[in-house]
């Protein structure tokens, strides 16, 4: 029986837990009236977890519970970011659930689920972790896309994503356990050890690591196993598609760091090939038919698949510094993808989803103060300077080319100045197109827009200042 003590790192997963439990429970006592209740206690709960995540940071790196647990530097910031990032996620969703009707405790319920999982995932230090927070993370998405139950779209998303989301964690799930049948064991460090004393060419070892990448790039959205992303954010409730663009991204980074680099180091020679493929294709991919898109959400699927490209780049460089480099844009984009999206559903309301490129038309005449935001979120996306999106985009770049890999930043140069099309083509529309006949003012409560304030500025704040993040982020790697 392990220790109580070994709780004590615990000790946010626990709270955020129960508190979840017992909003699930209070919510069946609410009306439609006091369902704010649920909303607030949210809100509370993410706000508690996150000063409870930095209460338990020891600072030294904590492996509890006969190794299942890792309380690291780097779990510590990523978790709290999680929190940050869910917190505006339903901050920005309330107002668009109400209008819906699908103001309902359950769309908290999984969202506190989802990060649980999330906190999980981050802190694995053995496959069998990694596994039951991945499925608890992955089963209450597929839950939340399928929220709107008399959306047909909505159905349908969440059964592609299910039936996908089923087949990748399958593969996974084989590549770990033919990892176990190699090595013996479970744990993240002992399997580390064992590849090292191995014959890197052991065919089973070589399987195990070709399944175990296919998984995660499924997961991820990297083309060639991306055909889900656009079609889920589409179809899922835009509050939906705003939680699964935004956190997720960071538990993806934690994932792929516990298992290519903690556990699998020793093979950084095959998995970065396989990782500069799915780069370079999820880069090309994702900006050249992000072009071709008249659904904003669609479009911005497709951007998330060339971001995905670009946080991979900093992760096959195989050092700290693209790692760290790797964590700051995963960071950086959840923030300006939480903003995105939180556009959308400011423009949208009951009946109407602003959805289409053509909704952003004129939107500077209607409200100059969400045009600039838009505007500095999507000069952020393309990597214009000053904003955050363009020093996360070179600091990646100067890893790879650390790790003389020249041609590959090259490469990526490219096929960002091609993406800053598809972004570029939403300011023109906000700046210089005629307002559409019929087009209603825009309505928000006041904290929505302040929380939305805040997160449009840091992109440019965390730009022009990138230093503090920066070096947070080569702390919990180092």
């Amino acid at each position: 029986m392990p220790e109580l003590a070994e709780f004590f790192p615990l000790i946010p997963e626990i709270f955020i837990l129960s508190m979840t439990c017992i909003i699930l429970i209070l919510d069946a006592f609410l009306t439609e009236r006091t369902r704010t209740i649920s909303f607030a206690l949210s809100q509370v709960t993410l706000v508690i977890t996150a000063l409870l995540v930095v209460f338990v940071d020891s600072g030294i790196t904590e492996v509890v519970l006969h190794g299942l647990f890792v309380n690291d530097a780097m779990a510590i910031v990523l978790k709290v970011f999680v929190c940050i990032v869910t917190f505006m996620v339903f901050q920005y969703s309330r107002d668009y659930l109400r209008a819906r009707g699908l103001f309902k405790g359950e769309y908290y319920v999984l969202g506190l689920f989802g990060v649980l999982g999330m906190m999980i995932m981050i802190s694995a230090h053995n496959f069998l972790t990694i596994y039951l927070g991945l499925e608890l993370l992955s089963l209450s998405l597929y839950a939340m896309v399928a929220f709107d139950r008399d959306s047909a779209t909505a159905s349908e998303a969440a059964m592609k994503y299910f039936v996908l989301g089923a087949l990748a964690s399958g593969m996974l799930l084989y590549g770990i356990s033919m990892l176990y049948g190699v090595t013996g064991s479970l744990d993240i460090a002992e399997v580390s050890n064992a590849i090292a004393a191995h014959d890197a060419r052991d065919l089973p070892l070589v399987f195990g690591l070709v399944f175990v990448v296919v998984g995660l790039a499924f997961k991820l959205g990297a083309v060639p196993f991306h055909m889900w992303v656009p079609d889920v954010y589409q179809g899922a409730p835009t509050s939906v598609t705003l939680y699964i663009g935004s956190a997720p991204k960071l538990a993806a980074f934690a994932i792929v760091m516990r298992l290519l680099v903690d556990a699998m180091g020793p093979l950084y020679v095959d998995w970065s090939g396989m990782l500069m493929i799915l780069a370079v294709l999820s880069m090309a991919v994702g900006n050249v038919i992000a072009i071709a898109q008249t659904n904003i959400k669609r479009m911005l699927a497709y951007s998330t698949i060339s971001h995905i490209g670009f946080l991979i780049l900093g992760i096959l460089s195989g050092s700290n510094e693209g790692y760290a480099a790797s964590m700051f844009y995963a960071i950086t984009y959840a923030i300006m993808a939480a903003g995105g999206f939180g556009i959308i559903i400011l423009l949208s309301r009951r009946g109407f989803e602003a959805d289409q490129l053509d909704d952003f038309k004129g939107l500077n005449d209607r409200s100059p103060w969400a045009a600039f935001m838009m505007m500095l979120l999507m000069f952020s996306m393309a990597g214009v300077p000053p904003t955050v999106g363009f020093f996360a985009k070179l600091s990646v770049l100067e890893a790879v080319i650390s790790a003389d890999m020249l041609w590959l930043a090259l490469v990526a140069v490219a096929f960002s100045v091609i993406g800053a099309f598809y972004y570029l083509r939403i300011i023109k529309l906000m700046y210089f197109d005629k307002v559409e006949e019929g087009a209603q003012p825009i309505q928000a409560a006041f904290d929505t827009r302040f929380v939305l304030s805040l997160n449009s500025l840091a992109v440019l704040a965390l730009g022009i200042f990138p230093g503090a993040l920066m070096t947070l982020c080569i702390n919990a790697i180092g």
